[in-house]
């Protein structure tokens, strides 16, 4: 590439995502690429011209080793969803005049479902309109959903967080005995998609007899059998830790946080936000068995937590970002970056670009094999398919005993 390129992030952050910008920065040095823009807080600040420059952070090696340690979204994130093209032409023909202004060649977008659409748009207008711009996405979602891809960055390490945080509540909720049982219900993210309350059957392992159930959205959530479940452990077990997704919903289709509180608000992109789950799930346990119980919500805890990042997931991140800029660089344009998975002993996984309109707006759930036949927990196939995905740490960088982070002047 001759010109210059721009990288934006978009949606909810991970652990990784910022190894994406990493990858995508590094391949664009190797290449010989004038300048590296990044945009600030996504689309929507891009449409306002709002960029840095990354050599003014990453020029130094060091810069790298630091941002692919700093959680969430290093340049910040949006939830801005892009207008249907028709009737809003002006929108589009801003971004061009923008990437014209700074001489910029390509656009490269890291993010899920919505990150995509976006991508998907922006080339097209560009297709029908004989713009000469590229653009790319690169994968990005604790949520693993995006269709094509084996997984997606960022799961890894949310998968990891969760294990290991669900190993130590069991452990935690096992410390006062049969005398005083306590019922723990913890929440965890997953609008539709179940990927990440599965992880928490990760914790099961030689010293960890795991979760007593774990419930997913793929399955409709009956509360009177979650209730006789909950009588029956609660008479037979001094402990009982339970996960539930947030988005787990009954036979009506509402959400079971809808039943507590049914003004959920509502995201750019129509997307009700979820809380409260386990909270109403705790409270009616209470209510019905007597059971003392708890409710923990992971919230964004489990999409922060770069100090216990996968390293696997990492390398994989900044792989997908590294790829993009190669792919852009032969030229393709509407695609995104997939992970390939070669091989599962030893674990090895590739990249590859793939057409972006095969994967914007598509939701890849939990295969219905992949769930026990009583629909509270994973089988063998899913610990095979995800225990890969969590190996490695990279330490943090300690000063004055807490974790440094690359911050945005």
């Amino acid at each position: 590439m001759r010109g210059n390129i721009v990288v934006g992030q978009s949606g909810g952050p991970t652990a990784v995502i910022n190894s994406s910008i990493a990858g995508v920065y590094a391949a664009a040095k190797k290449v010989g690429v004038k300048k590296v823009f990044g945009m600030v807080h996504g689309i929507e600040g891009f449409l306002e011209d709002q960029l840095i420059e990354m050599e003014d952070y990453l020029e130094h090696p060091t810069g790298i080793e630091l941002l692919k340690r700093t959680p969430s979204a290093f340049l910040g994130s949006c939830r801005f969803k892009m207008p249907k093209i028709e009737g809003h032409e002006d929108v589009y023909e801003k971004v061009f005049e923008i990437m014209e202004k700074h001489d910029i060649e390509c656009l490269f977008y890291a993010g899920g479902n919505d990150s995509m659409d976006t991508v998907k748009m922006l080339s097209d207008y560009a297709a029908a309109h004989g713009k000469p711009q590229r653009f790319m996405g690169v994968p990005k979602t604790i949520d693993n959903d995006l269709p094509v891809t084996d997984h997606c960055p960022g799961y890894g390490s949310a998968a990891k967080y969760i294990a290991t945080s669900l190993k130590e509540v069991i452990r935690d909720n096992e410390s006062f005995g049969a005398k005083k049982p306590t019922f723990c219900i913890v929440e965890i993210m997953g609008r539709n998609a179940g990927w990440l309350t599965a992880a928490a059957a990760l914790a099961k392992g030689a010293d960890c007899n795991g979760c007593d159930a774990i419930y997913l959205p793929e399955k409709t959530f009956d509360i009177d059998a979650f209730l006789e479940k909950a009588a029956y452990l609660g008479k037979t077990k001094s402990s009982v830790v339970i996960a539930v997704s947030e988005g787990i919903k009954v036979a009506d289709g509402r959400y079971v946080c809808e039943l507590a509180n049914e003004n959920v608000a509502v995201d750019a992109f129509g997307h009700k936000q979820m809380s409260g789950t386990a909270a109403y799930l705790a409270q009616l346990v209470a209510e019905k068995t007597g059971l003392k119980t708890r409710a923990i919500e992971l919230s964004t805890l489990q999409r922060s937590a770069t100090h216990l990042a996968s390293l696997t997931d990492i390398n994989e991140a900044f792989q997908a970002g590294y790829a993009a800029l190669i792919a852009a660089e032969e030229g393709k344009t509407g695609m995104m970056i997939t992970l390939d998975r070669n091989c599962d002993d030893p674990y090895q996984c590739g990249t590859s670009a793939y057409d972006i309109h095969a994967i914007a707006n598509v939701e890849r759930k939990v295969p219905d094999e992949w769930i026990t036949p009583d629909g509270c927990g994973l089988t063998d196939a899913y610990i095979k398919y995800a225990r890969p995905l969590i190996m490695g740490e990279l330490l943090p960088i300690f000063v004055d005993g807490l974790p440094l982070h690359l911050v945005r002047k």
